[in-house]
C-alpha cells in the first residue's frame, strides 16, 4: 500500500466483481491515482476529529455496496455497532461484501484505548481492548461516505491513542432538567468524538433530580423551584447507564452537597445542613445511588462540596469525611470540586478543578478550569478550547487524569432545547475533543482570547482544525444547533482605548474620518492589527491576556467587506456576550434603541445600523428566573445590513465602563439555511488602513 499524507476521493480504475450469493452483483471498487495538485482538496475530503496521532493516506478509495464482518475478537455488540451503522446508511450485510476484521492485538502498547485502523481492499481494526476497537469504529464512521448508492472509504492507515484517560462532558440537570432523549442525543455525539465520561450533575438548588424510593419527598412539588415534577426515575438513570456503557462512556453521577442544597432542604424542611438528621439521610441517598450500578459500571461518585457560601450550608469536616469514606468503602472513587471543602491530609478524593484553582500537591485531579460553556462565546470560546492545555501539561499521567468540559446554564430556560440553542454545546464538544485527545504542547494563556498572527504555526494549526470542524458541521450536524462559521478570514484593525472620562457616549475623530493615525488630547493613536476572529475580546472578563489592560475607555474596530452585488446581508452582531449564568451579569440589559448600556455603535458605509427590537429590554442583573429569548447574537434573528456592490467599510465603536463585565464585539456575515448557519462564501475581506500587531 503506497502512502501519502493526504485524503483521497473516488477515482476508480480497478474494479473487482464478486457475484453475490442471492443472484445479484456485489462489488468492491479500489480507486487509485491522483495528481499532486489535488492534495489540498483530498486532504479536506475525509477530516477526522480528534486528529489521529499518526495517519497515512493511500492512493485511492474503496467503494462497496455490501460488507461482511469476517471475524470479531471483541464482544458481539462491538461488531453489531458497526453493522447497525452501515445498514442504517443503506449498505447491506453480505458475505461477498467488503471484508471487515476486528482483531485483538495487545502489542499496540499499554494504552487500552489505542487502535490501528487500516483500509485497503479490506478493513482491518486492531486494538488491545474493546475500547480501542470502539474508537476505531468511531473513526470509521467519520470516514464513511454514501455516493451514487455505494459506500466509500478512503484507503488509510491510522495509529491512534488518547493523551488523557478522562475525556468528559458535564451537564447540570439539577438547575434545568433535560429529557432522557435529549441527553441521549448529546451522549451519542460525545461517543462519536471519543469522549469516555458523562458527568451528570443531578442535584442543585432548583431540584433534586434523581428519584429516591426511600425519601420520596425529594420528588414532591414543594421541593422544586424549577421544572416542578421533572426528575429521573431510577429506571431512567439505569437506561442512561446502559446507553453510555454501549458507547464506551462511564457515567459520573454527582450529588452536590452541602452547598447547592436548597431543594434538599425544602424537601425535608431543614434550615441548616448541620441538622443532626442530615448526615444519615445523605448516607442513605448515596447508598441508594450506588445500589443502581456496581463499582465496575459506575466506579466514580461525585459529592460536590463547592461554593459553600452561607451559614445554612456549613458543616464540619467530619461530615464530609464520613460520606467520602462511606463511598470509598463501597469500592468507588470519590470526586470533589476544588474550590470545595478541603479535608486535612486527604488522600481519598480526586479533585476536579474549576475557575483557576490549582491541584493540591500529590493529589489526582481532573481539569475543568476556565472552560464553562455557559460563559463561552461561540467564536472566542472555541479559540480558548483549542489552545488551552488540559491539565497544564502535555499528557496525562497518574495524577493528571484528564479534563471535563462543563455546561452550567444556571439561568432558567423556557424549554429544554434552549440549553442547546443558547449555549455553543456542540461546537465546544467538537473543538475540545481534539485538545483532550491529543493534548497541547504548551501552557500559554496568550491565545486563550485572540487568535495568533496570520501565518504563524499556531494560526495555521487552528485554521486546520477549523476547516475540519466546518466540514463536520455540514456532514454530521445538519439541523442541529451548531452556531459556528469560519472566523480565520475575518480581519480587524483596532485603535484605542481613548479616554472617555466616564462618559461612554463621547465621540472621537474616528467617527468622522478613518485615517492611519490620530492625536487626541495630545496622545498619538494608530491602528493595530490585524486581529482575526468573529469575536474580539478587548479585555477578557476572566483576566486572560488581551489587547488591553485598561480599566475603561473606547475602542474602534474596522474592516472592509467586498460584495459581488447590492444586497441585504445577514450578520451576527453583538457587543456583550451574556453568560447564561448569573441573570444578566454585566447588565442591566439595554434599553430599547441601544445595543448595550455602554452605548456601542456600528456603521456600514457611514450609515448607522440600528440594534434589534428587544423583546425583554432594560432587565436588571438579578433576573435568573427570566429565560433568555434574544439576548445573544447567535440565537436571535440576524441583523440585516445593506451592502453595496464592491467594497463596504464597517466601523464599530466599543466603549467600556463599570458596571459592564465584557469588553468585546462580534461582527460576522452569515448565511442561514434550513440545515443551519453557514459561511457567506461570496463575500471577501480586506483591511482598511495599514496596521501593525504586537503581541506581548
Amino acid at each position: 500500500m503506497k502512502t501519502r499524507i493526504v485524503h483521497t476521493i473516488p477515482l476508480c480504475t480497478n474494479i473487482q466483481y464478486v457475484m453475490g450469493m442471492v443472484g445479484f452483483l456485489f462489488f468492491v471498487i479500489i480507486g487509485e491515482g491522483y495528481s499532486q495538485s489535488m492534495e489540498m482538496e483530498l486532504e479536506s475530503a475525509y477530516p477526522i476529529i480528534p486528529t489521529p496521532k499518526d495517519i497515512k493516506y493511500g492512493d485511492g478509495t474503496v467503494s462497496f455496496n455490501g460488507f461482511s464482518i469476517q471475524s470479531n475478537d471483541f464482544t458481539k455488540d462491538t461488531g453489531r455497532f458497526l453493522q447497525d451503522f452501515l445498514e442504517e446508511k443503506g449498505v447491506p450485510y453480505h458475505t461477498a461484501g467488503l471484508a471487515i476484521t476486528l482483531q485483538r492485538n495487545s502489542s499496540l502498547g499499554p494504552n487500552e484505548e489505542a487502535y490501528n485502523l487500516r483500509i485497503d481492499s479490506v478493513v482491518t481494526i486492531s486494538a488491545p481492548s474493546r475500547k480501542g476497537a470502539y474508537y476505531a469504529i468511531a473513526t470509521l464512521k467519520q470516514l464513511f461516505r454514501k455516493l451514487d448508492g455505494k459506500g466509500h472509504f478512503p484507503k488509510v492507515d491510522i495509529m491512534d491513542w488518547p493523551s488523557f484517560g478522562i475525556r468528559g462532558f458535564m451537564h447540570d440537570t439539577g438547575r434545568n432538567f433535560q429529557s432522557v432523549d435529549q441527553l441521549k442525543e448529546q451522549i451519542e455525539i460525545l461517543a462519536n468524538y471519543k469522549y469516555n465520561i458523562f458527568h451528570w450533575h443531578l442535584t442543585d438548588n432548583p431540584g433534586w433530580r434523581l428519584e429516591s424510593r426511600k425519601y420520596p419527598q425529594l420528588q414532591s412539588d414543594e421541593a422544586f423551584s424549577r421544572d416542578v415534577g421533572h426528575y429521573y426515575s431510577q429506571a431512567d438513570f439505569k437506561e442512561i447507564l446502559v446507553f453510555c456503557k454501549a458507547r464506551n462512556i462511564t457515567v459520573i453521577p454527582e450529588f452536590d452537597i452541602p452547598g447547592h442544597t436548597e431543594a434538599f432542604r425544602r424537601a425535608f424542611g431543614f434550615q441548616k445542613m448541620n441538622n443532626p438528621e442530615v448526615l444519615a439521610i445523605l448516607l442513605d441517598l448515596f447508598d441508594e445511588l450506588m445500589s443502581l450500578a456496581d463499582a465496575n459500571e459506575m466506579p466514580y461518585i461525585h459529592m460536590g462540596t463547592d461554593e459553600v457560601r452561607n451559614r445554612a450550608e456549613e458543616v464540619p469536616q467530619a461530615f464530609i469525611e464520613t460520606i467520602a469514606l462511606f463511598i470509598k468503602k463501597n469500592n468507588r472513587k470519590v470526586i470533589t470540586w476544588k474550590e470545595g471543602i478541603e479535608l486535612d491530609n486527604d488522600i481519598v478524593t480526586i479533585q476536579q478543578l474549576w475557575a483557576q484553582h490549582s491541584p493540591t500537591a500529590g493529589r489526582q485531579f481532573i481539569d475543568s478550569r476556565a472552560n464553562y460553556i455557559n460563559h463561552l462565546d461561540p467564536f472566542a470560546g472555541m479559540v480558548r478550547l483549542f489552545f488551552q492545555q488540559p491539565g497544564r501539561q502535555k499528557d496525562g499521567n497518574a495524577m493528571a487524569l484528564g479534563g471535563i468540559l462543563c455546561a452550567w446554564p444556571d439561568n432558567a430556560v423556557s424549554k429544554e432545547r434552549d440549553i442547546l440553542r443558547q449555549n455553543p454545546i456542540y461546537p465546544s464538544i467538537v473543538f475540545y475533543s481534539d485538545a483532550i485527545w491529543n493534548g497541547r504542547p504548551d501552557y500559554d494563556q496568550l491565545y486563550w482570547t485572540i487568535l495568533p498572527e496570520v501565518g504563524s504555526d499556531g494560526f495555521k494549526a487552528f485554521q486546520s482544525l477549523e476547516e475540519k470542524v466546518i466540514r463536520h458541521r455540514d456532514l454530521f450536524f445538519s439541523g442541529k444547533e451548531f452556531p459556528y462559521v469560519s472566523q480565520t478570514r475575518v480581519p480587524w484593525q483596532i485603535i484605542g482605548p481613548f479616554d472617555h472620562n466616564g462618559d461612554v457616549s463621547t465621540s472621537f475623530p474616528i467617527e468622522t474620518e478613518i485615517k492611519e493615525s490620530y492625536v487626541v488630547d495630545g496622545h498619538p493613536y494608530s491602528w493595530k492589527g490585524p486581529y482575526m476572529g468573529g469575536t474580539i475580546h478587548l479585555k477578557h472578563f476572566f483576566g486572560f491576556p488581551s489587547i488591553t489592560d485598561a480599566e475603561r475607555g473606547t475602542f474602534y474596530a474596522t474592516t472592509q467587506i467586498y460584495s459581488p452585488d447590492v444586497r441585504k446581508q445577514d450578520f451576527w452582531i453583538g457587543f456583550h456576550g451574556w453568560s447564561r449564568s448569573g441573570g444578566r451579569r454585566g447588565g442591566p440589559f439595554p434599553k430599547q434603541g441601544s445595543w448595550h448600556h455602554t452605548q456601542p455603535k456600528i456603521w456600514v458605509n457611514g450609515n448607522s445600523i440600528a440594534p434589534p427590537k428587544w423583546r425583554q429590554p432594560d432587565f436588571p442583573v438579578k433576573s435568573d428566573e427570566v429565560p433568555f429569548i434574544d439576548e445573544d447574537y447567535f440565537y436571535r434573528e440576524p441583523t440585516k445590513i445593506p451592502l453595496q456592490k464592491g467594497w463596504n467599510t464597517i466601523l464599530l465603536k466599543v466603549p467600556f465602563d463599570e458596571p459592564s463585565w465584557k469588553w468585546m464585539f462580534t461582527c460576522v456575515p452569515i448565511l442561514q439555511t434550513q440545515q443551519g448557519v453557514k459561511e457567506a462564501k461570496e463575500l471577501e475581506f480586506r483591511l482598511t488602513t495599514k496596521a501593525e500587531r504586537n503581541d506581548n
